[in-house]
């Protein structure tokens, strides 16, 4: 069987990133600046948005699982928003320090061809259901 190699569909993206932009907003704060915290509890889990870096034309914001009692390491992506554009990307996950748009497969990181359309697409389902379901509170733990 012969693969086709992988190429990434860039209207698809961009559609992610401008509706996650979009999302996302309307979980951060209007006037957001550094070190501001949200917290959203939806199914029994707790999400923490936190700002750490807003300059002219981005925003840098944590998305992270938090637990006061949690055992295992919890799942973190970082996403920066790109005011002028109106587009959120997630830059970082986990143990991709940085999130290229393809990948060869395989590779040490096991990283999926379209690890990077995959990470936006969560980003995009997670946010649609914080929306939905989820109920702001107090931050456990920053930092």
């Amino acid at each position: 069987m012969i693969q086709k190699p992988y190429h990434v569909d860039l209207q698809e993206l961009m559609r992610v990133y401008e509706t996650n932009y979009a999302k996302l907003n309307a979980l951060l704060p209007s006037r957001p600046s550094k070190d501001d915290v949200r917290c959203y509890e939806a199914a029994a889990m707790m999400y923490q948005l936190q700002i750490e870096e807003v300059t002219k034309y981005t925003t840098l914001v944590t998305i992270c699982q938090s637990d006061e009692f949690s055992v295992f390491p919890l799942p973190t992506m970082s996403v920066r928003l790109y005011h002028d554009a109106r587009v959120a990307e997630v830059c970082k996950a986990e143990q991709l320090h940085q999130v290229r748009a393809k990948y060869e497969y395989p590779n040490n990181r096991m990283a999926q061809k379209d690890e990077k359309a995959q990470l936006n697409r969560f980003l995009g389902d997670w946010l649609t259901f914080c929306l939905k379901h989820g109920i702001s509170r107090t931050p456990i733990n920053v930092g």
